[in-house]
């Protein structure tokens, strides 16, 4: 299993959102950059997700499954691009800001500290283990 971050604006479509959805999920479409769209191809059926509040909120919020592999975004009338079906797993019982990840030294190489402004990025098995430990505590 692989691990992801997805970024959304709240006010665009939120962690509410995507728990609505229910197991049908939501297709995440109107990515439109090219790194960011080779790591959707790369996602695989049940690999995990960080849902991710940019925007002035900037935390991990929720946690989601992909349910259907790359297929083409309907939202692009050129063609290039490529979108993913996720479900909602869970929410973080604490949202792990981009403040508390970058003061944790360990996650000081995380794709969301180093290229903070991509919208899909890759997260390190290390990495999904400590911002889930760091998510973990209410409060």
């Amino acid at each position: 299993m692989a691990y992801w971050l997805l970024k959304t604006e709240p006010e665009t479509f939120s962690w509410n959102d995507q728990m609505k959805r229910g197991a049908a999920g939501e297709p995440w479409t109107g990515v439109r950059n090219y790194t960011a769209r080779q790591h959707l191809n790369a996602m695989r059926k049940g690999d995990r997700g960080f849902f991710y509040h940019s925007g002035a909120e900037r935390a991990i919020v929720g946690m989601v499954e992909v349910i259907r592999e790359a297929y083409r975004d309907a939202t692009d009338p050129e063609g290039k691009f490529v979108a993913v079906d996720v479900k909602a797993v869970e929410p973080m019982a604490k949202p792990v800001t981009l403040a508390e990840i970058k003061a944790e030294p360990r996650l000081k190489s995380m794709a969301l500290v180093k290229f903070s402004r991509l919208s899909v990025q890759p997260v390190t098995a290390a990495e999904w283990k400590i911002v889930c430990h760091m998510g973990a505590k209410k409060g």
